[in-house]
C-alpha cells in the first residue's frame, strides 16, 4: 500500500469521501465492478469512529427489545457471510448475560429473545447458538461476577474484529483492483457548477498541495463530519460513545451487561489481551474535530461494571480511553440508545450522494446499495461483487490447515502462541511477510510490551506497507498501543527510533512525532 497523492490527476467515475468502514467498502465494491474510483481521507484510515467500535461484528441482540427485526436479521446475515469470507478477520466470540433477581430482563424474556436471534441468524450451528446454565455452573464459567442474587444466565455466539484494521483490509483490495486510495488528502470543498457538484478541490497534508479532482459521481461518507453539511442538522444525529481498556479478566468470553443506573447495555470484552469496558450513549453536540472521554464517562461505566464485578474497578485500573461518535438519523427520541442504528442514502440538492448511520456489521451490504445508485445513474449494468467473496488477505487453503502450518512456522522462528494467532488475525496471509522480516532478524520476535501478543517484526510490516504516515497512525490503529498500554516516553522513543530510517525521518522529525504520542 504506497501513498500517491499525485495519482488523484486522473479521470474518475467515482470520487468517496471519508476513509471509514464505508468509504472503504463502498471504493472496494466500486472498483471490484470496474468503476474508475478515487478514495481520500483527511486522516488515517479508519481514524475516527470506525476505529472507536465495540470491535463487534454481532446482530444486535439489544435491538430486538425495540423490535427492529429487520435489522437485526440484515446484520446477523452479514455476520454469517464476514465469518465465512474472512476467517482472519472476524471470529467468533461467545458472550454471557447472567441473570439476576432484579434484573431488567429475565431468564423468560430472555430465552424469548435469544431463541429469536437464533431463528433471524438462521438457526446457527453449536458453536452460535444460545446456551442456559444454572446459577452454579454460570459463577464457574464467569467467576469474577458477583454470586450474590444470581440466578442462572445465558451464552450465545457473536463475533469479534479489529476494526481499524478491517478498514485497512479494504482499502487494500480496493487499491489491488485499481481505485487510487489516498490518506491525509483533505477535502477543502465540492466545486459546483449550475448547482451540481461538478468536482472536489483537495489538500495533500504532506506538501500543502490542493488539486482538482473531477468525476462522474460523488459520494460523502464523511461520518460525523456530515453533520456540518447544509442539511446535516435535518438529517442526521450524533452520539458519543466511550471505550475504556481494563486489565484481563480471567475468560475468554464477552459479557452483555445492563447498566442499573438507566437500563442502557454495556459490554465487558476480552480484546488483545485485555478488556474493552463500554460504551456509552450519549447525544453529541460537541466539537467533532476533537472527541474525548470525560470524566462523567469513566465513571459511569466504572459504576455501572462495578455492580457486576466481585472485585470493582477503580480510575487507577484504567490502562486506556477512547471515544468516537456515531451518526444516526435524525429522530425525536428522546435517548440515543432508542433511535435506529439502521442505514440510509440522501440525495443533497447539489446530487451529492451522503450515507447517514449504519454499523460496522452491516457495512457491506449498505455500500451495495451505494453503488448500485451510482451504477445506475452512470448507466453501468455491473452487480455487486463483495457478497460472499474472500477477503483480500483470506489464506486460500483450508483455514483449519493454514492455521497450523503458520503456528509450525512461527515455532520454529521462536514467536510464541498466543502472538502467532494475532498475527494470523491481523494479517492473514501477509503473515509470510512477517515471518520473512524475523527470518532476517531473529531478535524481531520479541514481544514489544511483555503481556500484549505484538511482536516487533508486525510493526516493522505496518511501517513499510501499510501508508501510515505518523508514528500515531502506527501505534494507535496498525498495532494499538497506546490503547492497550501504558507506554512511557522512552518507550515510544525506542518505537520511533525502530521504525524511523522505514519512515525516512530525521532527528527533528522523531521529536514531533513522539510528541504527539504523549498523553
Amino acid at each position: 500500500m504506497k501513498r500517491d497523492f499525485s495519482a488523484l490527476q486522473g479521470e474518475f467515475d467515482l470520487l468517496v469521501c471519508g476513509g471509514g468502514i464505508y468509504g472503504a467498502w463502498t471504493a472496494y465494491d466500486a472498483a471490484l465492478r470496474g468503476l474508475r474510483v478515487v478514495l481520500v481521507e483527511q486522516g488515517d484510515w479508519a481514524s475516527a469512529t470506525s476505529s472507536a467500535s465495540s470491535k463487534l461484528i454481532h446482530g444486535g441482540l439489544r435491538y430486538l427489545e425495540t423490535y427492529d427485526f429487520k435489522l437485526v436479521r440484515k446484520a446477523l446475515k452479514e455476520r454469517r457471510m464476514l465469518l465465512q469470507a474472512a476467517p482472519h478477520r472476524v471470529w467468533p466470540l461467545r458472550f454471557g448475560v447472567p441473570v439476576y433477581a432484579d434484573s431488567r430482563n429475565g431468564t423468560l424474556k430472555l430465552k424469548a429473545g435469544l431463541t429469536l436471534y437464533d431463528a433471524l441468524a438462521g438457526f446457527p450451528g453449536e458453536q452460535m447458538r444460545h446456551r442456559h446454565f444454572d446459577a452454579a455452573v454460570f459463577a464457574e464459567h464467569f467467576p469474577f461476577l458477583d454470586e450474590a442474587h444470581l440466578k442462572g444466565g445465558f451464552t450465545y455466539g457473536d463475533a469479534q474484529t479489529d476494526d481499524a484494521r478491517l478498514v485497512l483490509e479494504l482499502v487494500a483490495g480496493a487499491m489491488e483492483h485499481g481505485a487510487v486510495c489516498v490518506n491525509y488528502a483533505r477535502l477543502v470543498a465540492w466545486n459546483e457548477d449550475r448547482g451540481k457538484v461538478c468536482g472536489a478541490s483537495v489538500r495533500d497534508l504532506v506538501t500543502d498541495e490542493v488539486m482538482q479532482v473531477h468525476a462522474r459521481q460523488y459520494v460523502s461518507t464523511a461520518g460525523q463530519w456530515t453533520a456540518t453539511a447544509e442539511q446535516g442538522p435535518a438529517w442526521c444525529r450524533l452520539s458519543k460513545g466511550i471505550h475504556l481498556v481494563m486489565p484481563a479478566l480471567p475468560t475468554s468470553e464477552a459479557i452483555l451487561l445492563t447498566a442499573q443506573q438507566d437500563g442502557r447495555v454495556f459490554f465487558i470484552i476480552p480484546w488483545y489481551g485485555r478488556t474493552l469496558l463500554g460504551t456509552t450513549d450519549t447525544d453529541y453536540r460537541g466539537d467533532i474535530e476533537h472527541v474525548t472521554v470525560e470524566e462523567n464517562d469513566v465513571d459511569y461505566l466504572l459504576a455501572a461494571a462495578g455492580r457486576y464485578l466481585k472485585s470493582a474497578w477503580t480510575k487507577q485500573d484504567v490502562i486506556g480511553s477512547y471515544a468516537g461518535v456515531r451518526v444516526m438519523k435524525q429522530s425525536d427520541d428522546a435517548s440515543p440508545s432508542a433511535v435506529s442504528r439502521d442505514w440510509e442514502l440522501k440525495t443533497a440538492d447539489n446530487r451529492l450522494y451522503h450515507a447517514i448511520g449504519g454499523k460496522l456489521t452491516s457495512a457491506r451490504e449498505d455500500a451495495a446499495v451505494i453503488v448500485d445508485t451510482v451504477c445506475t445513474h452512470l448507466g453501468v449494468a455491473a452487480t455487486c461483487a463483495t457478497k460472499d467473496r474472500d477477503f483480500p488477505w483470506k489464506p486460500g487453503q483450508d483455514y483449519a490447515a493454514w492455521s497450523e502450518e503458520a503456528m509450525a512456522r512461527a515455532r520454529s522462528l521462536s514467536i510464541d502462541t498466543e502472538s502467532t494467532q494475532w498475527l494470523m488475525r491481523r494479517h492473514g496471509t501477509r503473515i509470510e511477510q512477517v515471518f520473512g522480516i524475523v527470518e532476517e532478524s531473529r531478535h524481531l520476535a520479541a514481544r514489544i510490551v511483555i503481556d500484549l501478543p505484538f511482536i516487533y517484526a508486525d510493526l516493522l510490516l505496518c511501517a513499510r506497507d501499510e501508508m501510515a504516515l505518523h508514528l500515531s497512525d502506527l501505534l494507535r490503529r496498525r498495532v494499538p498501543l497506546l490503547i492497550l498500554a501504558r507506554l512511557s516516553e522512552a518507550e515510544i522513543r525506542h518505537l520511533a527510533d525502530l521504525v524511523s530510517s522505514t519512515m525516512g525521518w530525521d532527528a527533528g522529525r522523531i521529536e514531533l512525532e513522539i510528541g504527539a504520542c504523549r498523553p
